[in-house]
């Protein structure tokens, strides 16, 4: 049994021995062999050409790293703290911070100083469904290359549109069964919209035909409006005497209505009042305007009598202007989004939840002047 174990551990040593020497002469062979042969040019290897054309579509992932200056490459990182900074930004440096934005569109190749021929000032902005597309189209034509279109596309239709050649310039929002002012709220942010002078937020069923918005621009920088819309032609659509046209001037800001209606004559809906199917912003009163909705109430009933909130004094700085006035068509497009429930049709759902945001939003509006009085020692 001993012998046996010795042989076993000789022929284990043995066949180690054999391995090592055999790696050794396998290591100097193939030296002397890569000596021997000239370098092999990849220029003489022929390839097929699909796959060069897809070697050269594939970038050099190291290439980017070897392109970079020695400013970029830099590891050390100086200590900031900015505070004045908007907020979340407190760590970078002022130069490097961009805290607006716009709805301008890019290229993706060549020069960023040469993308655009023209920016833009004003921003028009529609709540829509394909039904519509014929008179939005109608709309769209009276805005000079002055304003950029966005489209919210209430139904998903959002292709069809590329019937017309302005659509292709247009931002398209496409979210299901949502209102402008859903929209507004989260995509009409002041910091994103702060490279247009005005904001229009309309709807889709208005006539246009007597109307010019380059001429509507004058008008409201001429007379100091903040917050307006065109007048309503006479008994259509019409629910407040405020936003019916007049047609001896240009533009009114103050009105008479029922008996016992308007507690002040500047206070609304006899002035400083707009409704909300048309309404135009300067980007300071949007800004304030935008943070005044909310998120849960979607219709904006009840918004019309708080926008005299965003500027000062309301009753000179919103008005209607007369001279550039439209058509409200009524078309109850946006009710019939709704669902029917409890036997009723989907218009009436919607209707109802509409008077039950005016006044939720009442209520929230009392309750926020009685905290902050209360808060500086005011309340009662």
């Amino acid at each position: 049994m001993g012998t046996m174990h010795r042989s076993g551990v000789f022929k284990k040593t043995n066949d180690s021995a054999r391995l090592i020497i055999t790696t050794i002469l396998g290591v100097v062979f193939g030296f002397f062999i890569g000596v021997s042969f000239p370098s092999v040019s990849f220029n003489k290897i022929h390839l097929p050409s699909s796959l060069i054309s897809s070697l050269e579509a594939v970038p050099d992932d190291n290439s980017y790293l070897r392109d970079r200056s020695p400013e970029i490459t830099q590891t050390e990182v100086p200590k900031i703290y900015v505070p004045t900074n908007p907020r979340g930004a407190e760590l970078l440096p002022p130069g490097i911070v961009v805290s607006e934005s716009d709805f301008y569109l890019r290229r993706l190749w060549g020069e960023p100083s040469e993308d655009l021929k023209k920016k833009p000032k004003y921003l028009v902005t529609f709540t829509v469904g394909i039904e519509q597309r014929n008179n939005i189209d109608k709309c769209v034509k009276k805005f000079s290359e002055d304003f950029q279109i966005l489209l919210f596309h209430y139904d998903g239709h959002t292709t069809e549109w590329d019937q017309f050649e302005w659509s292709k310039n247009a931002i398209h929002v496409s979210v299901k069964k949502q209102t402008k002012w859903w929209y507004a709220k989260r995509f009409l942010h002041p910091d994103v919209v702060a490279a247009y002078e005005y904001i229009f937020i309309w709807d889709e069923d208005l006539g246009v035909e007597h109307f010019n918005a380059d001429r509507y621009i004058e008008l409201v920088k001429k007379h100091g409006l903040d917050i307006s819309q065109p007048g309503l032609e006479p008994n259509n659509g019409l629910t407040w005497q405020m936003t019916k046209r007049r047609g001896d001037q240009e533009v009114h800001k103050v009105t008479e209505e029922k008996p016992g209606w308007c507690s002040d004559p500047l206070l609304p809906p006899c002035a400083a009042f707009v409704e909300i199917m048309a309404p135009v912003f300067s980007r300071e009163a949007w800004r304030c305007v935008w943070h005044m909705i909310q998120n849960d109430l979607v219709h904006g009933w009840g918004l019309d009598f708080a926008l005299r909130r965003c500027v000062e004094p309301a009753h000179e700085k919103i008005g209607v202007v007369d001279s550039q006035w439209i058509i409200h068509q009524v078309i109850p497009s946006l009710g019939n989004q709704g669902n029917s429930e409890g036997g009723k049709a989907p218009w009436e759902g919607v209707r109802a939840r509409c008077k039950n945001e005016w006044s939720m939003f009442q209520n929230r509006l009392a309750s926020a002047d009685k905290a902050y009085l209360a808060r500086i020692g005011k309340g009662s």
